[in-house]
């Protein structure tokens, strides 16, 4: 690996298609600083939650609210979708014709159902606790986990939408570079989707169901 393939920001196209490769290296990594930029938000969002994670306001607290099974399947869905958006990945890198193109729309189908999975998953327990009076407007945890979890839930919704748009270019447009590259775009959006959600998984949810 040559040195500009090692900094690379994102999936190496390498010898597969070099000028895909080469507009990717400052596309790619113009959206790695935006990723950075949402991570700041989502780090701020967690840094709320957690000094008002004691303002339950006498209401629900996370022990009352949280499931741990429900947000396990939803972390499983999540991290099982980075896996075939990968896969879809490689039949990208390796595509030869329209057998590739044809496995690289399954993968990306794949991701978007569970995508949408997830997002069934995680509205039916915001609805479950809901309807048990733990509200947003309840208290000051509630509003701060509401803040979290919902935007993070936008994301993946937005990604959904970014996966249907991807899946309609590609039988109009073909894998040229403009579509490769959204692609990788995605990808790193997708795979920081993830990340996010074991942080939530990890502070938010298995947290609270010990405090």
């Amino acid at each position: 690996m040559s040195g500009a393939d090692a900094k690379h920001a994102g999936l190496n196209l390498g010898d597969q298609d070099p000028r895909a490769h080469a507009k990717a290296e400052s596309d790619v990594f113009g959206f790695w600083i935006f990723l950075m930029s949402d991570a700041v938000i989502f780090a701020l969002l967690f840094a709320t939650y957690g000094v008002m994670l004691a303002g339950t306001a006498g209401g629900p607290t996370p022990a009352d609210e949280y499931k741990i099974l429900p947000a396990f399947i939803e972390t499983l869905i999540l991290l099982t979708s980075s896996l075939t958006f990968g896969m879809a990945s490689v039949a990208m890198k390796h595509d030869d014709g329209t057998g590739r193109r044809r496995a690289l729309l399954g993968w990306l189908a794949v991701t978007l159902a569970l995508g949408v999975g997830f997002l069934a998953f995680e509205f039916r327990d915001f609805a479950t606790m809901i309807a048990d009076g733990a509200v947003p407007s309840r208290s000051g945890y509630l509003s701060s986990f509401f803040g979290l979890v919902s935007l993070h839930g936008v994301h993946v919704a937005a990604g959904c939408l970014w996966l249907i748009v991807m899946m309609v270019q590609i039988p109009v447009f073909g894998l040229d570079d403009r579509v490769k590259i959204n692609l990788l775009r995605l990808g790193l959006f997708w795979h920081f989707l993830d990340i996010v959600w074991i942080a939530i998984f990890s502070v938010v949810y298995l947290q609270g169901l010990i405090r």
